[in-house]
């Protein structure tokens, strides 16, 4: 392997690396196999994570990052091509990225966008998108998908939506359990997880979550007492209103293995970038798409029976305010003019995200 072949294969893992995850789990791992070839271990999160029991939020994640990974590799004039690897699960899938030289291959527009990317969880801006910014983004996601903009009156109908379904997540004890592991208090940016800052809430309610999320008697004691409408209102209905438009992505054909989803995460991606490089922010609204998932196959999520039965109601309420569109809903969030987050999830440096020995992630 030459210098500059190794040069170029860091220069682009450092840029993959920023590819967004849910809560900034990261889960993946690098591998250098050679100048020209990348092996990435990856594994979903269902074991710690009530919002990935059935792995495709991960395998969305991980589909963003090799399309990161591909759009960063043309600033080298190199192609991508990636295969995964025989023998590996669907929960924890391993793929193999090999770069050709492609001479002339141009840089692709989306590269200074990818460490700006980030999630904006505060009020935006209420500007109507224009239409050129609609037809890049519609343009952006490729063939086999389509956007679908939730304005208008819908905007309302979108923010109830993320409103009620924030309930079922304060109250449900097992979403409890990622939100103590991944919010990482007294913090503006934060490498792994979520800094408190960045969860678009006053001082005064980080404070009264963070002295409830002791522990989960406390918080519930807390929710029968106050309920949960404070943080609902600051973190899902007022930022739910105070936006362009909420959209949704669509897939033409329901996905159905890893690949597919793999597949609908390198249109998000590339979606996510380029309304950053029209100088829009965007926050992801996974959770009604995710609980409307486990009411559809029957995937139980929670012990507490009447939170079980509230996610049916949710997974009405989803379907209601989608519409009867055509494709089927493999992403969702709200978008609008804004400033990029100052307090956000940042990444380690590189060098914690590779293999240490063939086979571990470490």
């Amino acid at each position: 392997m030459t210098p500059s072949s190794h040069e170029r294969i860091v220069a682009i893992l450092d840029k993959a690396r920023w590819a967004p995850s849910g809560d900034n789990d990261q889960p993946w791992r690098f591998e250098i196999l050679d100048g020209a070839r990348v092996r990435v271990h990856c594994s979903d999160t269902r074991d710690i994570c009530v919002y990935d029991l059935e792995g495709w939020p991960s395998q969305i994640a991980i589909g963003a990052m090799l399309e990161t990974m591909a759009i960063a590799a043309t600033a080298h004039g190199l192609a991508t091509e990636v295969v995964r690897c025989d023998g590996s699960t669907d929960k924890d899938p391993v793929f193999d990225v090999s770069f050709t030289e492609q001479p002339g291959m141009a840089a692709d527009a989306l590269i200074p966008a990818i460490e700006v990317r980030s999630v904006q969880r505060r009020p935006m801006s209420r500007r109507a998108l224009t239409v050129h910014e609609k037809q890049e983004l519609a343009q952006s996601v490729g063939p086999g998908y389509q956007v679908q903009w939730l304005e208008g009156p819908a905007r309302m109908d979108a923010a109830k939506l993320m409103y009620n379904n924030a309930r079922l997540r304060l109250l449900m004890p097992e979403a409890y359990e990622v939100h103590k592991r991944v919010i990482k208090w007294g913090k503006v940016q934060s490498e792994w997880g979520v800094p408190d800052q960045a969860l678009g809430v006053d001082n005064m309610t980080i404070h009264l979550m963070k002295w409830a999320m002791v522990s989960w008697g406390r918080l519930k004691r807390m929710n029968t007492l106050m309920g949960t409408w404070a943080p609902r209102l600051q973190m899902d209905l007022v930022p739910g209103l105070a936006c362009a438009a909420h959209f949704v992505i669509r897939a033409e054909a329901e996905p159905r293995s890893v690949a597919d989803y793999i597949a609908a995460g390198r249109a998000m991606q590339r979606f996510w970038l380029t309304l950053t490089r029209l100088g829009l922010v965007m926050q992801p609204e996974m959770t009604p798409l995710i609980f409307s998932s486990y009411v559809r196959n029957g995937k139980t999520f929670t012990a507490n029976a009447g939170l079980a039965a509230m996610a049916v109601g949710l997974s009405g309420q989803l379907d209601r305010v989608l519409g009867d569109k055509p494709g089927f809903p493999v992403f969702m969030g709200r978008l609008g003019q804004g400033k990029s987050a100052t307090a956000r999830s940042t990444r380690p440096a590189l060098a914690h995200l590779m293999v240490t020995d063939v086979g571990k992630r470490g």
